[in-house]
């Protein structure tokens, strides 16, 4: 028997657009495989003759063996050709033979097409396909072997019955896809439905679908591991995007440690964690690990099951991705390659989307399904605490989960017609670092040394691009350029900026979180009452997330009069300088005259590579606002550019007007400095003093093989080292003697390096 005798071995679960044909194959002594089980094969087409509306077709044996719809409509196709045959008597009957009744159980022809039809075209439809053409093959050479006229007619009479069978299942799509395989086909080898039939496996307490298979015909690229999932990149033959494709722990268990992880997923499964128990997700999500890991030792011991430590520790963590977690999504998040996770509805017919930081877009083998979209909007809801209904379409909120933090942007309807839609933008582990963008092309050594001067002299900047431009990245690199004597204070409606990191890295920082310019309802503070009340703590260096709205008219306020005492700082979406004017001034109401509090505007995009198929983040504009227009800064030259970025050179380039010294803001900066105050050349030799640092610290990194050089932790290290050995020199000669400082500073790099060396030694 294929299934449990006196159980109904099927079920049609139809849910939206989709009809589900279910087979519970637990007590099945067969493997749940159309592609490897001739058996199943037959079973499952035989059940699509009654059921003419699957989609679908699940195998249900402790996992979830899915087949989709293309290849449900292949099966389907074969058995809506069986039926055909079958109410065909009279065409495919003994009586297309030309024999009677009482002869056909001798006629061996007629036995062996009634074996094809009866048995084979359901468990083996390629083999029927062969066996037929052979058994043609066969009948045309006894036709021409014929030499009596009543046998010439009943060979032509079974040929023709035999030749209609075979364009039968040649209109076929399983068929016409298996063509290419079938030479020397034999029957029973079922390798050629391996190459057609690939089902999507998940264990039956996940909702996410997962093709777990390797692409026919790609190539790989790369493969690595994530903690315990091995991830491999291919490139596809049909698709400009690559595969980034994972398998994951929870597809590699043994038997034993399923049915374990099973037992214990059904008792935690009964307790449903609170609201309340969200407001610190961290800490329960240690308490599930830790009653999950009791659980599963217990559960393993009362059934003899022996288990290690680092199994019953796998196990745990397994059980609570998929019960206070977020499943799959926690996998991909915690490889630090990626930069975004987009999950688009409808549900269950798309896959997750990423943006990995070496092959850009890439499309994933994972399927989430509507149960999870659902279940993750519950848990959004719980652990932001804001709403996601009709009134509030729109949720924005941060996360934390082991090994990675990120930014989720949820959308439901009525904004999403056709359900929950998710964005998950993956913040890096550590702080971004100017060495870090000089490295990987964003910016180049002297428009680093441009940043580190304007920072230190306490500028008004605005970084401005896209979305996924790099923005709260190149944000957060210059917090690290901010010496750690001064305090400062970041608002955020979503928390972005690594705060934490820097608070670990010796920081005076204070994060504080706003409502979300989208929310239509919220408890919180709104983001300009955040903003004022920041200057009722102190002189702080002030650090703005993203300006949206009319917070942005609180911030001009505090820039205006000098409050913040120090660097202000902010991200706002635009392309240009003007871009950015406009939708401060013309789209958020802030007046021309407080735009002027605007010191410096940065602008990021992206820049394509001619195929299309790339894209690479560069700061490709560093421009200063003057202050002597009155109505449109791009008329009157309130906008000057310092630095441009050359598509040829694809760098950077300094315009004569920084050349020349014709810049009121760094004039400014030097007004206030002793040392530089009417001396262009003594400010361009510091702007290239910090340049040769930042330069030298990317070159170092790269000759001792030591890329953490480049990290946050290091690089304050290297800027604390700049600015004592600054203090030293002008100590010494009286002036801020660039070649000294480089020459000292640069000896104690090379002497850090070697320590670094010989304690990896």
């Amino acid at each position: 028997m294929l299934f449990n005798k006196g159980a109904e071995d099927y079920e049609v679960v139809r849910e939206g657009e989709d009809t589900t044909l279910r087979f519970n194959m637990d007590a099945s002594t067969h493997y749940p495989s159309i592609e490897d089980e001739p058996a199943v094969m037959a079973k499952v087409i035989d059940k699509l003759g009654e059921v003419t509306d699957a989609t679908k077709v699940v195998l249900t044996q402790k996992r979830d063996y899915e087949y989709d719809y293309p290849q449900t409509r292949m099966l389907s196709e074969l058995a809506r050709l069986y039926n055909h045959i079958a109410k065909r008597k009279d065409s495919f009957g003994y009586k297309a033979f030309g024999i009677d009744g009482q002869s056909r159980t001798k006629d061996q022809r007629y036995v062996e097409i009634q074996n094809i039809i009866a048995n084979l075209l359901k468990s083996d439809p390629i083999g029927a396909y062969v066996e037929l053409k052979r058994v043609i093959r066969r009948a045309r050479i006894s036709l021409q072997k014929s030499i009596d006229e009543k046998q010439t007619e009943s060979e032509q009479k079974f040929i023709n019955m035999v030749s209609e069978l075979i364009d039968l299942l040649e209109k076929t799509r399983l068929i016409t896809i298996a063509q290419p395989y079938l030479p020397g086909y034999k029957i029973s080898d079922r390798a050629v439905y391996r190459k057609i039939f690939s089902p999507f496996i998940k264990p039956d307490f996940m909702f996410t679908k997962l093709m777990a298979n390797f692409p026919q015909d790609a190539e790989e690229l790369d493969n690595y591991r994530v903690n315990e999932t091995e991830v491999t990149i291919f490139e596809m033959p049909d698709n400009v995007m690559y595969l980034y494709h994972i398998m994951p722990p929870e597809f590699r268990l043994t038997e034993e440690e399923y049915e374990v992880l099973d037992s214990a997923r059904k008792i935690m499964a009964e307790h449903k964690p609170k609201k309340s128990e969200f407001v610190n997700p961290e800490r329960m999500r240690q308490i599930f690990e830790n009653v999950g890991h009791d659980l599963l030792e217990e559960i393993a011991i009362h059934k003899g099951i022996t288990m290690d430590d680092k199994q019953l520790d796998t196990l745990a963590a397994i059980l609570v991705r998929y019960t206070v977690g977020f499943g799959l999504v926690e996998v991909l998040l915690q490889d630090e390659n990626i930069q975004d996770v987009s999950i688009n509805s409808p549900m269950g017919q798309i896959p997750i989307f990423i943006v990995h930081g070496v092959y850009g877009d890439c499309l994933t083998n994972i399927i989430p399904t509507p149960s999870e979209a659902e279940s993750w909007a519950s848990k959004l809801r719980m652990i932001s605490g804001r709403p996601l209904d009709e009134a509030n379409p729109l949720l924005d909120t941060d996360l934390s989960i082991p090994g990675a933090t990120a930014r989720v942007s949820t959308i439901a309807k009525p904004l999403d017609p056709t359900g929950l839609a998710f964005s998950f933008r993956r913040h890096r582990d550590n702080p971004w670092t100017l060495p870090l963008f000089i490295k990987n092309g964003m910016l180049n050594p002297l428009a680093a040394g441009l940043i580190s001067f304007l920072i230190d002299g306490t500028r008004a900047i605005l970084i401005a691009g896209t979305r996924g431009s790099g923005k709260s990245s190149l944000l957060s690199s210059l917090l690290v350029e901010i010496m750690r004597r001064y305090r400062i204070i970041t608002v955020e409606d979503t928390l972005e900026l690594p705060t934490g990191s820097m608070r670990k890295l010796g920081f005076n920082i204070q994060p504080m979180k706003v409502a979300s310019a989208l929310s239509v309802s919220s408890s919180e503070m709104s983001a300009s009452d955040g903003i004022r009340s920041t200057l009722r703590l102190g002189d702080s260096a002030l650090i703005v997330g993203e300006v949206r709205s009319t917070e942005a008219t609180a911030l001009y306020e505090a820039m205006r009069v000098g409050a913040a005492a120090n660097v202000v700082a902010g991200t706002i979406h635009g392309d240009s300088p003007y871009g950015v004017f406009d939708r401060v001034v013309n789209d958020i109401g802030v007046p021309k005259t407080s735009f002027k509090a605007t010191d410096i505007v940065i602008i990021a995009n992206p820049v394509r590579s001619a195929d299309g198929l790339h894209k690479f983040r560069r700061v490709i504009q560093i421009t200063e606002v003057r202050k002597n227009w009155e109505e449109d800064p791009m008329v009157e030259g309130g906008f000057v550019d310092l630095m441009k970025y050359n598509p040829e050179s694809d760098q950077l380039e300094t315009t004569d007007d920084l050349m020349n010294g014709d810049s009121d803001i760094l004039k400014m900066i030097a007004s206030g400095v002793k040392e530089w105050a009417g001396n262009w050349d003594a400010v361009w030799d510091n702007i290239m003093l910090r340049a040769n640092i930042k330069e030298r610290l990317v070159e170092i990194s790269k000759e001792l093989k030591d890329p953490d050089m480049l990290e946050a932790e290091f690089v304050i290290f290297a800027n604390d080292k700049f600015h004592k050995i600054s203090e030293k020199v002008q100590a010494e000669k009286g002036s801020l003697d660039s070649k000294e400082i480089f020459f000292q500073w640069n000896e104690w790099l090379k002497r850090e390096g070697k320590k670094r060396q010989q304690k990896t030694v």
